[in-house]
């Protein structure tokens, strides 16, 4: 496991590494539509890694632009698609705010808390298991 603290063009992030998932925390209280640009191109990246699920962390976030919302529900779609998770948490109400507006918070993975986005994760590396296990058995003790 290993956090680390990124500047990039625009967008000042912290990235965690775990067993099972990546953490992203913005650190900028407004995610901008660049902004959520450069996060794609991270998000990139980790798709291509051994892990790649994904927890986007907003606690820090405050304001969102909609370009930018709407960029961030493409990047979970992005990531089912790959057979990955990508879990959102933490968002303040504001945010929720705006992700409601556009129509986007039904469709979004989202939990209250980074805790809950683990067992999110968790959860749904067990089921992709499952499914890619073509030969399930069910005991059935008659």
């Amino acid at each position: 496991m290993h956090s680390v603290l990124m500047k990039l063009q625009a967008m000042q992030i912290k990235v965690d590494t775990k067993e099972k998932f990546t953490t992203i925390t913005p650190v900028e209280p407004k995610i901008y539509v660049n902004m959520a640009a450069e996060l794609d191109g991270i998000c990139d990246g980790i798709l291509m890694k051994e892990t790649k699920n994904v927890i986007l962390n907003l606690q820090p976030v405050s304001d969102i632009e909609d370009g930018a919302a709407e960029l961030i529900a493409k990047l979970q779609q992005k990531f089912y698609d790959a057979n990955a998770s990508f879990v959102i948490c933490e968002i303040k109400p504001a945010v929720e705010e705006a992700l409601e507006k556009l129509e986007l918070l039904e469709l979004l993975n989202v939990t209250p808390t980074e805790s809950e986005a683990w067992d999110i994760v968790q959860m749904e590396e067990i089921e992709r298991e499952l499914l890619d296990d073509g030969d399930v058995v069910f005991n059935t003790n008659e």
